[in-house]
């Protein structure tokens, strides 16, 4: 049952009861009609505020619709005016939001220009600071020092002569080597042909670096200690083993990218130097520590603005080449790791480097096919080297024979060259076919062996016979190897695997 005011004649949100008349009515209204008039408004009769009696309603009611609410004509004109309300509150968002993103645009923007900007001064002060040491040098006075956080990086000696005390050491040991040269035999006992072909696998060490990213990149055997070697790998890391006792001897972490090159330089007197180079632009040395046995890092090379390809320790044991993708090659003293010379930039970056076994020529690849061959001592050009009618090929490895004579090569993509640097030209072109990858060639400490490393795996001939004496598959693709120091064995890298054939038990 529904009460009406008696007044309004709608539904009271207070109903209050007369105790006199009896009708219902909405408190609000009936006490202003009391204080107005003082008489019940139906009845008439003496009415006062005591006189009313509240009727108890459930306060959980939903108060009455109004009037304007309780037809369809007037909810579809309440809904009209909601649903203008929505979309003019919709609207607003929309133009905050817009506004919103072309403030965003205008900052990316200011930051992208803020940063071009940035770059283009860093370049031109690395520029001005070239100059400025290729200048400096030039007149024999000490460039200012430079700020920041370079460690080695280019010295007064870019593209200037040699200091006269590394010149008389290179000089030296040219004399003594080239002196040497025609009396250079193997050592009693070294291996022959015959005995090369009867190689067959005798050991593997598997698993080392990191599974992820896999692989080994680089390989050097240590000549002091036969056993120990090291490997570089895409992990970034160059890696220490000792066979004999198949333990990690050192891990050794400071690089970015993958490790290119890797090296020892172990000279009597001195502590041992393990030297890499890598995709990160750096090189990095390491040198044993007596007291503890361990490598500690010794110094970090920046001196160059591409990837590092190709490292070599020079013959007197006291340099280190390095050959870079931006297109120099620089000299490094391994006392104090100073670079002491940085050749001017060539038309082509470099792809690989080696040093002549008597330590007055350096020779480098280019990725057009080209070797450039130069003299140590004074920087010029001393031979360039192109295989006649060859596609572009890149010269991604090159090795120097023992005696001097032989500089090997890649000739294309899966042939590799033989050059006589007396004449200068091409001996022997070794076809190894269509589908092999050359990846390394080295030729042994006689002279009298040349290996060739490939995506097929690694191949050995006889120098100046050029017969095929032994090829390698099992482990698949060969990306490095080495000679071991007598010649017994042959240590290559095949994934993450040091594999090592020499002759059966």
């Amino acid at each position: 049952m529904s009460f009406f005011c008696s007044i309004s004649g709608e539904p009271p949100q207070d109903p209050v009861v007369s105790s006199k008349s009896g009708h219902v009515y909405e408190r609000r209204l009936i006490l202003k009609y009391i204080t107005e008039n003082g008489t019940d408004p139906i009845t008439g009769d003496k009415l006062e505020e005591s006189d009313l009696i509240s009727v108890k309603a459930n306060p959980k009611t939903a108060p009455p619709r109004p009037p304007n609410a309780t037809s369809i004509p007037a909810l579809l004109q309440t809904l009209q005016n909601e649903w203008d309300a929505t979309m003019l509150e919709t609207f607003a968002l929309r133009q905050q939001y817009n506004s919103l993103r072309q403030e965003l645009s205008y900052a990316l923007y200011a930051q992208d220009a803020a940063q071009r900007v940035v770059a283009r001064l860093i370049k031109e002060r690395d520029a001005a600071r070239e100059a400025l040491s290729s200048v400096a040098a030039t007149m024999n006075v000490e460039a200012p020092a430079q700020g920041g956080d370079v460690e080695m990086t280019e010295a007064a000696q870019d593209a200037g002569g040699l200091p006269a005390d590394v010149l008389k050491q290179i000089d030296e040991t040219h004399q003594k080597l080239s002196a040497a040269r025609k009396k250079r035999k193997a050592p009693d006992g070294y291996p022959t042909a015959a005995d090369v072909k009867g190689y067959t696998p005798k050991h593997t060490i598997p698993s080392l670096h990191s599974p992820s990213p896999a692989g080994i990149t680089s390989l050097a055997v240590s000549t002091a200690n036969p056993s120990q070697f090291l490997t570089g790998g895409n992990d970034k890391v160059v890696q220490l083993y000792d066979r004999s006792t198949d333990k990690v001897l050192a891990q050794l972490k400071g690089h970015s990218k993958k490790v290119t090159h890797v090296a020892f330089r172990e000279r009597e007197g001195d502590p041992t130097l393990i030297l890499s180079g890598s995709a990160d632009k750096i090189a990095k040395a390491w040198a044993h520590d007596e007291a503890s046995g361990e490598y500690i890092p010794k110094a970090t090379i920046r001196t160059h603005k591409g990837e590092v390809t190709g490292l070599a320790v020079h013959p007197t044991s006291t340099l280190m080449a390095l050959g870079s993708a931006d297109r120099t090659w620089s000299l490094h003293d391994l006392t104090n790791f100073n670079q002491v010379f940085r050749s001017p930039e060539s038309e082509e970056p470099f792809t690989s480097l080696g040093i002549h076994p008597d330590g007055t020529l350096v020779a480098v690849g280019t990725p057009g096919g080209t070797i450039q061959v130069f003299d140590i001592r004074s920087g010029a050009l001393a031979a360039s080297l192109t295989p006649e009618g060859a596609a572009p090929f890149t010269v991604n490895t090159l090795s120097f024979s023992e005696n001097g004579y032989h500089l090997a090569a890649p000739d294309s993509l899966s042939s590799v060259a033989v050059w006589d640097l007396r004449k200068p030209k091409i001996a022997k072109s070794l076809a190894l076919g269509d589908a092999f990858k050359v990846h390394k060639v080295a030729y042994d400490v006689s002279a009298g062996f040349l290996g060739i490393a490939g995506n097929e795996g690694l191949r050995v001939f006889a120098h100046k016979s050029w017969e095929e004496l032994v090829r390698f598959e099992e482990g698949g693709e060969v990306a490095d190897f080495v000679f071991g120091a007598d010649g017994k064995e042959i240590w290559g890298v095949t994934g993450r695997e040091v594999r090592i054939w020499g002759a059966a038990s």
